[in-house]
């Protein structure tokens, strides 16, 4: 299985978990996300709590390739899965 086709599969085993994971670890999840899917930070800084959250968690991706990022976040989904799913 590619790393791609091995990003998506996992992406939706975490949508459909039952519990949430952490703040700590959504944010962890969604940064790598981000940073998989969209590379860099490409939009400006938000003003809401949460959003801003999520802002600074992806801009502390900066530089890691999409490929990478796609790596790490495999590695922590199969990590936390049998945690939350």
């Amino acid at each position: 299985m590619s790393l791609d086709e091995q990003f998506t599969k996992i992406a939706g085993q975490v949508r459909n978990w039952k519990t949430t994971p952490s703040s700590n670890e959504n944010l962890a999840l969604y940064s790598l996300y981000k940073q998989a899917t969209s590379g860099d930070v490409n939009i400006p800084e938000p003003s809401g709590i949460v959003e801003n959250a999520k802002y600074k968690a992806w801009l502390g991706r900066k530089g890691i390739s999409q490929d990478d990022a796609k790596k790490q976040y495999v590695e922590m989904a199969e990590q936390l899965h049998s945690k939350y799913a």
